[in-house]
């Protein structure tokens, strides 16, 4: 399983972009911070509530230097078609961020959140540094979606002791608060 700390695996895969079919690799994204989550599937229910979030919340993470990778098992074919499906209708419609398939799945595997048992990935996420090192990773049971607000405050967080490697963000620390100096 990937740590903290580690260097994330670079990857290759088609992601859908826009309305777009684009190859993509981790590497393109060196000297940003990649949020790089998991979902199980499209067109199921938990799922578009995270991808929705994320999008739109986008700019707050790329205000940040942050670029939002989504990834699922599926092919790139089904996020198109969910993408093209209106929300109202069960898709996600239109997002500000690339859908990548994992339709391999060696990115689940690589990022060991491969379930052998169903062929889907967890529901996880990694923060990425820009020199590609994880800095934080959560993984969720199926049954309910990450927070986005507090995959944001912890972004943050690794920001600020990032800039500032003699401080520490307490619990529930939030920008602009005091930090704990060392």
């Amino acid at each position: 399983m990937l740590r903290v700390g580690e260097l994330a695996p670079d990857f290759a895969a088609i992601a859908v972009v826009g309305q777009e079919f684009q190859a993509l690799k981790l590497a393109d994204f060196c000297g940003q911070y990649v949020i790089l989550f998991f979902y199980p599937a499209d067109f199921t229910f938990v799922c578009p509530t995270e991808v929705m979030a994320f999008s739109d919340r986008v700019q707050e993470f790329s205000q940040l230097n942050t670029q939002i990778l989504g990834v699922s098992v599926d092919s790139q074919f089904c996020h198109l078609a969910w993408i093209q499906t209106e929300r109202s209708q069960g898709g996600v419609g239109e997002l500000k961020y690339p859908l990548l398939s994992d339709s391999n799945h060696q990115i689940s595997q690589a990022y060991g959140v491969l379930d052998q048992s169903t062929g889907r990935a967890a529901r996880a996420l990694f923060i990425i540094d820009p020199q590609g090192m994880v800095q934080h990773l959560t993984i969720n049971n199926l049954g309910f979606g990450r927070s986005v607000t507090e995959t944001w405050r912890a972004l943050s967080a690794i920001q600020q002791i990032q800039k500032f490697p003699n401080q520490f963000c307490p619990v529930d620390w939030q920008p602009g608060e005091p930090t704990i100096f060392a």
